[in-house]
């Protein structure tokens, strides 16, 4: 029972490291977004840190539609950055885990 226990402590020590990997690793994809016209274009990281962001000089002579702009195209970008990063953590959390009975379906 005691071995079963340190065996589930260091499977679970080992996945927290292997997801702070992970989270590292997150930080060097990058994901693209650009409005459907490419006027803008944004570069996250899959931890959604924003890298670059582009702007057409169009768009600089309408600070509303500017506004607009950045807002649909970052949400979109964050969107794909987010679905990008759970699925690697989550890739990696279910993997780590214990099989401990009622838990599996907790990373699905």
């Amino acid at each position: 029972m005691f071995g079963d226990i340190m065996g589930m402590m260091g499977k679970l020590k080992e996945t927290q490291e292997k997801i702070e990997a992970t989270k590292k690793r997150l930080d060097t994809v990058l994901v693209d977004e650009k409005s459907s016209d490419g006027l803008l274009q944004v570069t996250l990281t899959a931890n959604r840190q924003i890298r670059s962001i582009a702007i057409d000089d169009s768009l600089l002579e309408d600070k509303e539609q500017l506004e607009d702009y950045l807002v649909m195209v970052l949400n979109k970008a964050i969107a794909k950055a987010t679905a990008v990063n759970e699925a690697e953590l989550g890739a990696v959390a279910k993997d780590g885990m214990p099989n401990i009975p009622g838990m599996d379906g907790l990373f699905k």
